[in-house]
């Protein structure tokens, strides 16, 4: 007779043999353990993780239980390129900025490439524009155009300005254009006492600041130290009232004048020789002491604009001498032909805290000086030094140093790019 204990046995249910699908998965599973290792030894060690092929095993189905990674690599590798190329990217840019700024300060603020300052070449040219005829009561008239002009928009004691105005039609021809009213008066702020109009008269008879009569321009001349606006410090706008068509319109000019003289010209500029640049050397008179930022134009013996020279300095009361120093390096780079000429010079006093900022000094318009015909090799075609010069290339050497040192630290035995900086222009 079956004891007790067998009879629990027989009534328990016989355990299954393990299922077709577990031992499908079991294999793939293993390969997802191992390739999650080989992952994660490469991220703890930063070594490289060598290409690995995933293993492939019966899928449920005929399906994949899975998919392979592409080309049978690991997504390390993807990252390691991506790492490199950030090293890489550090390393350029290090580089650029180290070179940009080498060659951008070869030559000192005060002594640059006109063409890297074309907008200042000339200064005394006639601000011109065209835009459509703008109504009295609101809108524009398309169908008119109105060419203006006024030569220039800084003004000093005793300077005048002129404006002149011309309508015409798509085709460019010429409206008849009648000035039905012409007023300067200077901008005052709230509270402040209003300034006296001036009434401006405009002719197209060919004088004053009319160059050709009687082809449909109109232009007017706003002096305003022989004016009621003689004391006025600020800026001064003049609006014209004109038709065309038998339609309104109005334009309006806006100039900055400033009634005080803060320094004169005084005496014959002269050039000297120092350090190796061309000095050009303006005596001057200074009535209010404080920094003046003073420009000229240099041209060279073939009518080239070739340097825009500026001066900034602090100038005390009295007899002082503006330096317009020509760099020598600069000179030797782009070979100046001599002699130089010196042209078209202008400078203010610089004032803080007040509208408007500056106090203009008189204008040296056209030709102010001409040197001798130096030979060039009497130049020095050595690298402008300062202080802040060398502080700034020494902080970014160090950093093309640091970027450079990880680099090859990350990928060893690679070459790198060549420099941004390329190979040094020998002496002439």
């Amino acid at each position: 007779m079956p004891s007790k204990k067998t009879s629990q046995l027989r009534q328990q249910p016989a355990r299954s043999a393990p299922r077709p699908w577990l031992r499908r998965l079991a294999v793939p599973g293993l390969a997802l353990l191992v390739l999650a290792a080989l992952v994660w030894r490469f991220m703890d060690h930063g070594s490289p993780a060598p290409t690995v092929t995933a293993a492939r095993a019966p899928a449920p189905q005929g399906q994949p239980f899975f998919h392979p990674v592409q080309g049978g690599s690991l997504p390390a590798v993807d990252e390691r390129s991506q790492r490199r190329r950030q090293l890489l990217e550090n390393y350029q840019l290090a580089d650029h900025t180290l070179c940009s700024y080498r060659e951008g300060s070869q030559y000192p603020v005060g002594s640059r490439p006109m063409a890297q300052n074309a907008d200042q070449n000339h200064p005394n040219d006639p601000v011109t524009e065209m835009n459509p005829m703008r109504l009295q009561g609101g809108g524009a008239d398309r169908s008119v155009q109105l060419q203006t002009s006024q030569s220039r928009v800084y003004m000093a004691a005793n300077e005048a300005v002129a404006f002149s105005l011309r309508a015409v039609d798509a085709g460019n021809q010429v409206l008849p254009l009648v000035i039905t009213r012409a007023v300067a008066q200077g901008i005052t702020y709230q509270g402040t006492r209003q300034t006296p109009q001036v009434s401006i008269p405009f002719a197209d008879d060919g004088g004053g600041a009319d160059p050709v009569p009687n082809d449909g321009a109109f232009a007017g001349v706003l002096a305003p130290a022989q004016s009621g606006l003689a004391g006025f410090n600020g800026t001064i706008r003049t609006q014209v009232s004109y038709t065309v068509n038998g339609k309104n319109g109005m334009v309006v000019f806006d100039v900055i004048y400033t009634p005080e003289l803060p320094a004169v010209w005084t005496g014959q500029p002269r050039e000297a020789v120092e350090n190796g640049s061309l000095v050009f050397v303006l005596p001057a008179n200074v009535r209010m002491p404080g920094r003046y930022v003073i420009s000229g134009r240099v041209d060279d013996a073939r009518g080239r604009p070739f340097a825009l020279l500026t001066f900034n300095d602090v100038l005390g009361p009295g007899p002082n001498e503006v330096r317009l120093t020509m760099f020598g390096k600069l000179m030797r780079d782009q070979e100046a032909a001599m002699p130089l000429t010196l042209r078209d010079v202008d400078g203010y006093l610089l004032k803080e805290n007040t509208d408007p900022d500056r106090a203009l000094m008189p204008r040296l318009e056209g030709k102010v000086f001409t040197s001798q015909r130096h030979p060039l090799k009497s130049f020095s075609d050595a690298e402008w030094q300062s202080e802040e010069r060398t502080r700034y290339l020494t902080e970014f050497s160090k950093d093309v140093k640091l970027a450079k040192s990880e680099l090859e630290a990350f990928d060893p035995g690679q070459p790198l790019p060549p420099s941004a900086c390329g190979p040094k222009p020998s002496a002439r």
